[in-house]
């Protein structure tokens, strides 16, 4: 194994300790107001919350495996831009923020609908929105293969939504700036090189791919990194502009993974191939922090280490500004404020 073992197992060591610790403070970067493991059960106000979640995911999941991708970018838009409380799911003010250009084609409001609405009928009040995306995302992840990992829960939800305060990267952003961007969120590289392996699965609009195969940085060529073969193919998905009344064609973040969507390395080995989708995937290979942890993850012996990378960081997201007590509320309905 590459030298990224001995960067990724204090984590992991961490991690293992804080999953333990029921309720307990947190072993490194502790959630800041502190949330609590199995929040419902202990405070013995929707003891079979967590179940409710669990079952209803599963029901989606059967029937349509694209919600794990659609619920991972949902959280991700959700808590890099106010904190994670759940203001991507409001359909309120003049311009909410799931209505922003970089949150195009965002899913999985459905199914968040849904939950709110049986355990609304179940405990009526008690668990808030964002909790219920948490719970959700782990819970859809973990079916696609991705590793389990707590969620404390306890979280408010957030009472406006504006989408000029959405900030989120371009696709084609260069590393030095993604990292300053995870680094700004409380992340560091290997978060960042990890939360962008959820690219593992998921699709994306051509248009946010078509500077790099025709048009590179205003150069008028392609970008340089993509492996020719790999260009020609996505050129054959993704016309240079698109008709009027045409739409916007969609092509899959990993190919390996495709229709199937499963939580592998192979999106580690493509960036290798310099067969990435997006630019700023396969930019990890322009940092040699980013550089040496992705051939870590894309080899086979390396998927455990990115498995327990992913749960580490998603629980570090998961805690980025979340609102406690008296801060926020908890939505009757997750689109509305309760006023």
């Amino acid at each position: 194994m590459g030298r990224l073992v001995f960067v990724v197992f204090p984590l992991i060591v961490a991690f293992a300790m804080l999953s333990l610790c029921h309720g307990m403070a947190a072993a490194a970067a502790p959630p800041k107001p502190k949330l609590q493991w199995h929040y419902y059960q202990v405070h013995n106000t929707c003891r079979d919350a967590e179940q409710y979640v669990r079952h209803e995911v599963k029901m989606f999941w059967k029937s349509d495996k694209s919600i794990t991708a659609k619920l991972l970018r949902l959280i991700s838009s959700d808590c890099f831009v106010t904190g994670c409380d759940a203001s991507i799911l409001l359909d309120e003010g003049p311009k909410p923020e799931k209505t922003a250009l970089q949150n195009r084609g965002l899913g999985g409001f459905v199914i968040i609908d849904k939950i709110k609405t049986v355990l609304e009928s179940r405990c009526p009040g008690i668990v808030s929105c964002s909790d219920i995306l948490h719970l959700a995302t782990r819970d859809a992840a973990k079916m696609a293969g991705a590793p389990g990992y707590p969620v404390f829960t306890g979280r408010k939800d957030g009472m406006k939504s504006d989408a000029a305060l959405v900030d989120l990267p371009s696709p084609s952003i260069s590393w030095q700036k993604a990292l300053e961007y995870f680094e700004s969120r409380g992340l560091d590289v290997l978060d960042m090189a990890t939360l962008l392996g959820a690219h593992t699965m998921g699709r994306t609009h051509c248009s946010h791919i078509v500077d790099r195969l025709y048009n590179y940085s205003g150069t008028g060529n392609p970008d340089p990194s993509m492996d020719a073969t790999f260009r020609d193919t996505m050129r054959g998905l993704c016309p240079p502009k698109t008709k009027k009344g045409q739409h916007d064609p969609l092509v899959f973040l990993n190919p390996n993974s495709g229709s199937n969507y499963t939580f592998r390395e192979s999106y580690y080995k493509r960036i290798l191939h310099r067969e990435a989708v997006l630019g700023v995937d396969q930019q990890l290979l322009f940092g040699d922090a980013t550089k040496e942890i992705t051939d870590e993850f894309a080899d086979a012996a390396g998927l455990e280490d990115f498995r327990r990378s992913f749960a580490q960081s998603m629980f570090k997201m998961g805690n980025i500004k979340i609102l406690t007590g008296n801060q926020g509320e908890i939505r009757r309905n997750c689109r509305f404020t309760n006023k």
